[in-house]
């Protein structure tokens, strides 16, 4: 029986016996001191654990969770469906929740822009799934010479091949480099224009996170770069692919960054956040312009033979509808900007800590650089970040940096007494590591 299988031992026993965690040194992981937290229920933005112990969910449980956990309309909607149909292939088959949110994603764009919706699993699927469109576009539109992608210093866009071969962050990327996909890495803008006719020539798209790059230390581009990066692109015949995997649905006050800037892209890449952090699911987005290409005779072998076992899970769509009905009936755009303006004040306070350093801000996004003293940074292997973000659980908060940038990235349901309490775990957390 599973049970006996299982044995005698707990969660986090059988957990170091045969479990291998992402982006984890294991050794660390299973070493008999080590005690794993074990997360068993959540509720609105509090994630509690095995014994009891409650945390605010300072990331958003990896940058997913939008209205909370448990939001019983998401819960609703996930049972009704499991009762009538949990899953059925996307092959030759279609469902009504994967119809009507394709119909409600299609809407939150200007009419006729971004009208069609390929569905994968996640972040990193959704961005492969543009890259294969935009190179297959190329060789049915008669140029087959624009199959290389430029992308940023310090991206990150997934960890699939194509994905992967992106990004701009060594410890992710250079293993797998024989392995990559041709790509072109630039600082900014200013190398694109100064790329040779060729070269430019050669590019079947720009991949970029809008506004904010992730992992990469949430750095944040200059104003107006994105959209002088769409001007690029037109005068080039180049697509602009985004990843909105971290930024989309409602994490820079907007619905998506792009709309700061007033750019619609030719690709859009959704995850994390679109299922309001319940299921996995992603989409692409992309214009009739690249669907028409597409078209023709099975024997003309145009078909994008490409796709995923989960394809439009009922499940999944089921879950992003309610999210995003819930965006409509609560307001949580408009109820997150008084919001915005709160984690700003708090984190100019903060920033008279002496260990910290520079602090950046976008919407509901927040990353905060840790400091041995002003501009002298700590040595990246002491992981002087992950030890605060240790110290946050002392003092009700949960997050994970990036090195030593701590990132404080929460639900948008978050009230102002948990931002003031989130906040102050941060503070706290820092003076228990940096200040001993």
């Amino acid at each position: 029986m599973l049970t006996e299988a299982m044995g005698k031992g707990g969660p986090a026993e059988i957990d170091k016996k045969h479990i291998w965690h992402p982006f984890t040194q294991m050794r660390d992981w299973c070493a008999p001191g080590h005690d794993p937290l074990v997360i068993t229920e959540g509720r609105g933005s509090v994630l509690i654990d095995s014994e009891g112990r409650e945390y605010l969910d300072g990331n958003s449980s990896i940058w997913t969770n939008i209205h909370g956990h448990s939001h019983p309309r998401i819960v609703r909607a996930i049972q009704e469906q499991a009762a009538k149909l949990a899953h059925s292939s996307f092959l030759g088959f279609t469902n009504e929740p994967a119809a009507r949110l394709a119909e409600k994603l299609v809407a939150l764009f200007p009419p006729q822009t971004l009208t069609r919706v390929f569905y994968s699993d996640d972040g990193s699927t959704a961005i492969e799934v543009a890259l294969k469109m935009a190179v297959q576009y190329n060789q049915l539109t008669g140029n087959p010479e624009r199959c290389r992608f430029a992308a940023f210093d310090r991206a990150y866009h997934g960890d699939t091949a194509g994905a992967a071969s992106l990004g701009g962050i060594a410890a992710f990327q250079d293993r797998f480099a024989p392995l990559s996909f041709p790509v072109l890495r630039v600082d900014g803008l200013a190398a694109l224009e100064n790329l040779d006719a060729a070269t430019r020539a050669s590019l079947a798209g720009v991949v970029i996170e809008p506004l904010v790059q992730g992992a990469g230390g949430m750095r944040l581009w200059p104003a107006g770069l994105l959209r002088e990066l769409r001007a690029w692109c037109d005068r080039n015949g180049v697509f602009l692919i985004l990843d909105e995997v971290m930024t989309g649905f409602g994490r820079t006050g907007k619905m998506f960054a792009c709309q700061h800037e007033g750019v619609v892209p030719d690709f859009i890449a959704l995850a994390k956040g679109l299922s309001g952090g319940t299921m996995p699911l992603a989409a692409t987005l992309t214009t009739e312009k690249v669907f028409a290409a597409f078209l023709g005779d099975y024997a003309e072998m145009k078909t994008l033979f490409y796709g995923h076992s989960y394809c439009g899970n009922p499940l999944g769509c089921a879950s992003a509808l309610a999210s995003l009905e819930i965006f409509e009936e609560e307001q949580t755009l408009a109820q997150l900007q008084p919001k915005i303006a709160r984690m700003r004040d708090l984190l100019s306070a903060f920033g008279r800590e002496p260990h910290a350093g520079e602090i950046r801000q976008c919407g509901f996004i927040a990353g905060i650089d840790i400091v041995r003293a002003p501009g002298v940074p700590y040595p990246w292997q002491e992981q002087t970040g992950a030890k605060v973000c240790l110290a946050a659980r002392r003092h009700g908060l949960l997050t994970r940096p990036i090195r030593d940038t701590l990132v404080l990235m929460p639900p948008l349901c978050l009230t102002d007494e948990e931002l003031e309490s989130a906040v102050g775990a941060l503070r706290s957390a820092l003076r228990d590591v940096c200040a001993a």
